[in-house]
């Protein structure tokens, strides 16, 4: 080992633990929502990642995007296998150490593959490129797509395209510095793709072969590992959480609502002829009250927290909202980033040992967006992760009505009808059946 695979081991070292150190605070963020029992089931949890998240059965709903997206999923699933033969050839100083421990027919095969998806998954950053800044597609260009969500979306893009281009560009000068016989470059390999890049470099000196194709090796892993840390403050943080989420989601049918268990507990309480009425709560006094519905983040529970981190802020939510499309203020897309945004300036503030006074109810999302929600479900429904803002809203709605009596008049009457009544209309239970009379 020479210095260089000290250099190379030492920044490796401290990519991958910055990677793990800021995971550890995503992680932690989410464990500061409510607990929820999310083990039943299995089996059809365990499809349903497969099918959702391995497959993405549902991202092919919209046929140009789900291709494009399927191609670039592949390419980062089946180049990275490149990964594992550059740090062991960084680390080891050895030169394509896969191709001296498989036959050189796979090898080859490895390469032809790699090299094949790598000018695929240029092709397909560039039409995504074309869409977001050209097209303009308009749900990428929506009120919540501020400067941040769309430059960080452009910032993917180019750095998938740079990272092919050096993928591409570091085989071709391999490959001429093999023929070449130069000092550890051994190993022969074939490139089918790549080899067209030969002309470039036609005419340069072995020493210049050299430093470029030590540039772009150097610029390849280094830009993965960046992009690996680059991830946990991107929308593409769905890369790693795209699976638990997809396992974790509510596999009850669609428009089907959870009971509150602490609503439940107390009506069970008045229906029972024997329960003492002035009996003392068995949490006893030491028990923190618990809100019904949400006001902050942390009332959450820790899936709906696990949603807002897996949003890839697609849009695809919010261009299926009626509410939405009608002009309302309401955006499932926004009620997930800012949940997101909300939780994460909580654990800040938190490990800071402050407290900024807000709340995710009002500082983030208006009464306004959330009774613009008809419950229809089309957000979840349309999500290619199977992501549940509806949820959100409900939790928060939930808190309006049952914690500060703040529902809208339309659902005041209701909810008086329902009390007098037994009944969302205005007519007493006796006159309920005088229509059949008439």
């Amino acid at each position: 080992m020479g210095i260089s695979n000290f250099v190379f081991l030492g920044i490796f070292i401290v990519f991958i633990g910055v990677f793990i150190w800021n995971l550890k605070k995503i992680i932690s963020n989410i464990k500061l929502g409510r607990e929820i029992d999310r083990s039943d089931n299995k089996p059809l949890r365990l499809r349903n990642m497969i099918r959702v998240a391995l497959g993405q059965s549902k991202m092919t709903r919209r046929p140009i995007a789900g291709v494009l997206h399927i191609i670039v999923y592949l390419g980062f699933l089946i180049i990275n296998i490149e990964v594992i033969e550059i740090v062991v050839d960084g680390i080891f100083g050895t030169h394509r150490f896969l191709a001296t421990i498989i036959p050189t027919s796979l090898y080859d095969f490895l390469i032809a593959s790699f090299e094949g998806l790598a000018i695929l998954v240029l092709v397909a950053c560039l039409i995504f490129l074309i869409r977001r800044n050209v097209l303009r597609i308009k749900r990428f260009w929506s009120k919540e797509m501020t400067s941040w969500p769309r430059t960080d979306a452009n910032l993917i893009l180019i750095f998938e395209i740079l990272l092919m281009g050096a993928f591409l560009t570091m085989n071709a000068t391999d490959t001429l510095l093999v023929s070449a016989g130069a000092d550890h470059y051994s190993t022969t390999f074939s490139n089918p793709i790549s080899q067209f890049l030969h002309p470039l470099f036609s005419g340069m000196e072995q020493s210049s072969l050299i430093f470029l194709e030590r540039c772009f090796w150097w610029f390849h892993i280094i830009g993965i590992l960046g992009f690996m840390n680059y991830i946990l403050i991107s929308k593409h943080l769905h890369i790693f959480f795209a699976f638990p989420s997809t396992y974790f989601a509510n596999i009850n049918p669609l428009g089907q609502f959870n009971n509150l268990e602490s609503v439940t507990k107390e009506v069970k309480l008045m229906m029972d002829p024997n329960a003492d009425p002035f009996s003392v709560p068995t949490e006893g006094a030491s028990s923190p009250p618990q809100t019904f519905g949400a006001k902050d983040a942390t009332d959450l529970n820790w899936v709906q927290l696990l949603n807002a981190y897996s949003c890839t802020e697609c849009g695809r939510c919010t261009d299926n909202c009626p509410a939405n499309q009608t002009g309302k203020e309401l955006s499932p897309r926004k009620i997930l980033m800012d949940t997101r945004d909300r939780i994460s300036e909580i654990g800040d503030n938190k490990r800071k040992g402050i407290d900024d006074n807000k709340s995710l109810l009002g500082d983030y999302i208006t009464k306004e967006e959330l009774w613009a929600c008809t419950t229809c479900n089309a957000c979840t429904d349309s999500c290619p992760m199977n992501l549940d803002p509806l949820s959100v809203i409900i939790d928060l709605r939930r808190y309006l009505v049952m914690e500060q009596s703040a529902a809208p008049t339309e659902l005041n009457m209701m909810f008086t009808n329902v009390e007098n009544n037994g009944a969302p209309w205005q007519f007493p239970a006796a006159d309920r059946l005088k229509w059949k009379d008439e």
